[in-house]
């Protein structure tokens, strides 16, 4: 796989993305810095190599990004590591999912979990209600949030 994906080219395009993505971002009191840009850019390969993926474009960095830059739980303090953390979850279950969600619907639903019910909490969103909706997309039985929720009644509330 390492053949068919250009790592230099794919890491200064995702820098070049995150540049303009700081100015999206300024009003929320929220940047990158050039080091934390490249972090960024390294994490993104190394995530689509870790789940056998290959995106073509921007990728969906800028796409999480714009969907997350007003979430009351994000804070310039933890912005490099909630993006990377973010990130990792995003190619996990769109995995999971198995291709039934497009990249929108599964950042919508992640927004949703994530300043609802998880409260900010990415071990929260990396766990229960997406694991359930997976499990749901795939055929599985359906099952019980623990809260008692199902995790389509989890979704959005806030």
């Amino acid at each position: 796989m390492e053949d068919m994906m250009p790592t230099e080219g794919l890491a200064a395009k995702t820098v070049r993305d995150l540049e303009l993505c700081n100015r999206a971002t300024a009003g929320y009191g929220l940047a990158l810095t050039r080091r934390q840009m490249l972090a960024l850019a390294e994490r993104r390969v190394q995530a689509l190599r870790d789940t056998d993926r290959v995106e073509f474009g921007e990728g969906v960095l800028k796409k999480l990004i714009f969907a997350f830059r007003d979430s009351p739980y994000l804070d310039q303090a933890h912005y490099e590591e909630t993006l990377t953390e973010l990130q990792d979850i995003f190619y996990f279950y769109k995995n999971e999912s198995g291709e039934r969600l497009s990249d929108d619907e599964l950042i919508a639903l992640m927004r949703g979990a994530y300043n609802g019910w998880c409260r900010g909490s990415l071990e929260a969103l990396a766990g229960t209600e997406l694991a359930l909706l997976c499990r749901r997309l795939r055929g599985w039985e359906a099952e019980e949030a623990g809260d008692g929720k199902s995790a389509e009644e989890g979704w959005y509330e806030e």
